[in-house]
């Protein structure tokens, strides 16, 4: 086994080790990352502060609304920076993916929008964080969801079955980032879209600087560039690709909205070949926080 892949593998043992303890908080009754700030884990388990000006993690970067729609312990174990259902304006009778789905509120959330005729999914590698997915949608009466189990660098659903593809701050912690982007690419259906939120560097930041201001398992390390993340969904072969900014989560990062498209089958610019595989930087020191 190789350095590069044992590192990858530490991480990811350390991303899964994070968020099953987030999720057994939650279960547990234990202060939650969707509470306020000020409920004395906010720091530790969610990567950043949050303030009322500057809301950075969690629950409260959902409307109120959304929010009321959503059993408490879903709410709770809100770890994103940003709000993807809204940004990928979903419609009734779609199909959804949510990679990285944790605790479900993004899917419960989405199957509202998509409605009896469309089917939500989240995919998740912690058993914790399943299983407090499945209660929330039990509980929540959702009868168009469904949680998978696997990677998100290896989605387990066949090619083209996807509309669209959500994510809400997971695809900054994966090691193979390139991976995943070609794995949404396949699972999308032509004409399928991207519309996750994200953590996301400054072009300036360069991996190094990235480590510095924070742990891979805090969403800061591990996170892309503008620049980086627009080449990466290129060369996976998305068109209209944008990486916007919202607000500020650290010194150089930001919480960004991400779109993109899968081109129609028919469309002059879909490849004929596979895309280049395009190796992304992986910062070499990101301790646990």
């Amino acid at each position: 086994m190789t350095t590069r892949q044992t590192d990858q593998d530490t991480l990811r043992e350390q991303v899964r080790a994070r968020y099953a303890a987030a999720a057994t908080k939650v279960t547990s009754g234990d202060c939650g990352c969707g509470q306020p700030a000020d409920c004395g884990c906010a720091d530790g388990c969610c990567g950043g502060a949050a303030t009322a000006e500057e809301p950075g993690f969690g629950a409260e970067l959902y409307a109120a609304l959304d929010r009321d729609q959503l059993p408490d312990t879903a709410l709770l174990a809100s770890l994103g920076c940003g709000n993807p259902t809204a940004v990928a304006e979903l419609h009734e009778g779609e199909t959804v993916l949510d990679l990285g789905s944790g605790g479900g509120i993004d899917v419960l959330l989405s199957a509202k929008r998509v409605g009896p005729s469309g089917k939500a999914y989240g995919l998740d590698m912690t058993e914790e964080m399943l299983a407090l997915a499945r209660t929330n949608a039990a509980e929540a009466g959702a009868s168009n969801v469904e949680f998978l189990k696997g990677h998100i660098e290896a989605v387990p659903l066949p090619a083209q079955t996807v509309d669209v593809v959500i994510s809400n701050c997971v695809v900054n912690l994966s090691t193979d980032k390139p991976a995943v982007f070609a794995e949404t690419f396949r699972v999308l259906k032509p004409g399928g879209r991207v519309g996750i939120t994200d953590v996301v560097a400054e072009d300036q930041l360069s991996p190094a600087d990235r480590a510095e201001r924070g742990a891979w398992v805090g969403c800061i390390a591990g996170a892309l560039s503008r620049r980086e993340y627009q080449a990466g969904l290129a060369a996976a072969g998305f068109a209209g690709v944008s990486v916007a900014f919202t607000h500020p989560v650290g010194d150089g990062l930001h919480s960004a909205i991400i779109k993109a498209t899968k081109p129609d089958a028919d469309s002059a610019t879909i490849a004929t070949a596979p895309a280049k595989r395009t190796v992304l930087p992986m910062a070499s020191d990101a301790g646990c926080c």
